[in-house]
């Protein structure tokens, strides 16, 4: 990590040249500018916010403008606001020449937050914690398959017949990750010199299927550094002639990738989970009841449903037993390594959405002091135990009617990321699939 004053010496030595300025839209990805490296300490070491369009948090996947968000719109003029950098993410990109990255928080031009940004959607659970006396530590552990098309050849096949970078399944295959292991450990090696964590690589339950994981960290800090994994890896990927998908569910004769989120509370230093508390069974308690209405937060696209299948390492139910992965949240670790993990989102998920959804449901858990149900054993597949919303659709509904979200994230949040569901659903249901025309074009 950089401090200013180390900044600003490497932009003097001309070691660094060039800052990107950033922040996570609504579906993930990072957004924002390229910025001269003199220019960015000149003008932010003296207050100065990079500006970006306010369009940026309405738009879809395809970069459209959406209507019907209140925040920005086109009767409004569609203006700016400022993207304001949090300098404790300061950091050096090792695997772009003379670059530095700073994420940011977005705000209005009078200071005042742009609350569903997803960060600040993330700080304002993190200071409800804090209030309660707790500290949130999470940990993302995410999935991807690496393929060996380019971006561009991926493009060109329509994204189909895509090749896996290992022919068979390569589950916790040593010889068969080394064949990987040039670009993985790249991957490590860049992310470490970043200033993130490392703890491990390891191949997956699919052909070209890995998983790379970090070591846990306050949520803020943890959303921050998937974000910037995500990305990263992405551009590493093109410079090594291959490609990398988090997609939920890239085919679907291929088992999904997951994105399975570990989660604790921690109370002067230590964590409050210990002993399995009555804090840690009101806050898992939490998650069981919540999960639903919360759905959208933790499985934001069509594409997310598409993992739930039983047998498929995706839970279906919101079951909860020890070292269970057949549950939707399964128990892991003891004493002070006691947490829970969801193992509801896939890798398309928003970090800092996820975190803060699965934070407010189990902070409501402790605030009703919720009993948690009993845990279940066995297979959860083939149990009547509740299930979580198999399809978009039916999560929009779940939110739609339910009351909790909104106070905990305030009627502005719930109905920008509303209209965000109705949206990607709505233009779901206008698209004509391959499905389609391979059982109908000539049989219909």
């Amino acid at each position: 990590m950089l401090t200013k004053e180390h900044l600003a010496k490497q932009v003097e030595n001309k070691e660094v040249d060039t800052v990107v300025v950033a922040f996570t839209d609504m579906q993930g990805r990072l957004m924002g500018k390229r910025v001269d490296a003199e220019y960015f300490v000149e003008s932010s070491y003296q207050g100065e916010s990079t500006e970006g369009c306010n369009y940026l948090l309405t738009v879809d996947m395809e970069m459209d403008p959406v209507q019907g968000y209140e925040m920005a719109n086109w009767a409004a003029g569609y203006g700016d606001f400022e993207m304001v950098p949090d300098f404790n993410t300061l950091r050096v990109v090792p695997w772009l020449d003379g670059t530095a990255m700073v994420l940011c928080d977005v705000a209005w031009h009078d200071g005042k937050p742009v609350r569903p940004s997803p960060r600040q959607v993330l700080r304002a659970q993190i200071e409800r914690a804090r209030a309660l006396g707790f500290e949130p530590m999470f940990g993302s552990e995410l999935e991807f398959f690496l393929l060996k098309e380019t971006y561009a050849e991926a493009y060109a096949k329509h994204y189909t017949d895509l090749t896996p970078s290992v022919p068979y399944i390569l589950d916790y295959h040593v010889l068969a990750t080394t064949y990987d292991e040039p670009f993985i450990r790249a991957v490590r090696k860049g992310m470490k010199a970043a200033g993130i964590q490392v703890e491990s690589s390891k191949g997956e339950a699919w052909p070209g299927q890995q998983e790379i994981n970090f070591r846990f960290a306050d949520a803020l800090t943890m959303a921050d550094n998937h974000v910037i994994y995500k990305n990263g890896i992405k551009e590493m990927a093109h410079q090594n002639g291959c490609a990398v998908a988090f997609m939920a569910k890239p085919d679907h004769r291929w088992i999904g990738s997951s994105c399975h989120v570990h989660s604790s509370l921690w109370k002067e230093s230590r964590n409050a989970f210990d002993g399995e508390s009555e804090v840690f069974k009101h806050y898992l308690a939490g998650h069981i009841a919540y999960a639903s209405e919360l759905a959208i937060f933790l499985a934001p696209n069509i594409n997310s449903y598409k993992r739930f299948a039983a047998g498929s390492w995706a839970p279906t139910t919101l079951a909860w037993g020890h070292d269970n992965r057949t549950c939707g949240f399964r128990i892991v670790g003891h004493g002070q390594h006691l947490r829970t993990e969801s193992r509801i989102p896939g890798a398309d998920a928003n970090p800092y959405l996820c975190f803060a959804a699965l934070l407010a449901a189990g902070l409501q858990g402790i605030e009703e002091e919720l009993t948690l149900p009993p845990e279940f054993k066995g297979n959860a597949y083939e149990s009547d135990v509740q299930r979580f919303p198999h399809a978009l659709r039916d999560a929009i509904a779940c939110l739609e009617q339910g009351r909790t979200a909104r106070a905990a994230f305030g009627d502005d949040v719930i109905d920008h990321y509303l209209n965000y569901a109705r949206t990607e659903q709505a233009l779901f249901d206008k698209v004509v699939t391959n499905y389609e025309r391979e059982r109908l074009f000539e049989r219909g």
